[in-house]
């Protein structure tokens, strides 16, 4: 009998590869101005650091523009640091009351860089499927060393791994090409 917990716990797996790969997406700067750029910049506050989306409210008043507003107008001045620190390349603006991070529009050359950037991403999450693949066939390796599983069971096994990983890598090439249209879009 195959065990259908180990392609269940296989298929977490793969979920979380393909999360981590949209939440390394969600980070590109595309041109357009999005909140996730700036929620987990860390923020020098009360003591320790903590990152901006627990500190303000961050929102997009229009295509090129991120509002930061802090809860407590005595941390405009480390949320603006914290931006010009973070590696960004976003210049803020410290108006006294809300923190604007004007997005600059991406020049041909650095739409390509990031395009490239998208396919290395997408690339590292197929990479950690293949890897828990090898982890779990594995595993099913050992039960039927073990006598727990016969042969044919273990193939059968394989074949149901296999085919979640060539959806799962179907699924990366999909996000990865929608995220390249979004960046090279204008």
């Amino acid at each position: 009998m195959i065990p259908m917990n180990i392609i269940e716990e296989a298929e977490v797996s793969f979920k979380k590869a393909i999360e981590h790969m949209v939440n390394e997406f969600a980070r590109l700067q595309t041109g357009r101005a999005s909140t996730t750029l700036v929620e987990h910049v860390q923020v020098e506050a009360y003591g320790s650091k903590q990152a901006m989306k627990g500190l303000a409210n961050i929102s997009t008043p229009d295509a090129r523009t991120i509002q930061i507003q802090p809860w407590d107008k005595g941390l405009l001045q480390a949320i603006e640091k914290a931006i010009q620190t973070s590696g960004l390349n976003l210049p803020p603006v410290n108006d006294g009351v809300v923190v604007r991070v004007n997005i600059p529009v991406l020049t041909e050359e650095r739409r390509k860089d990031l395009t490239k950037f998208v396919w290395k991403i997408a690339e590292e999450a197929k990479v950690a499927i293949r890897s828990s693949r090898q982890q779990f066939i594995g595993k099913f390796k050992d039960l039927e060393k073990a006598k727990e599983m016969s042969e044919d069971e273990l193939k059968i096994a394989e074949k149901k791994v296999q085919e979640r990983v060539d959806h799962h890598n179907n699924e990366i090439d999909s996000l990865g090409k929608k995220k390249e249209q979004d960046i090279m879009s204008i």
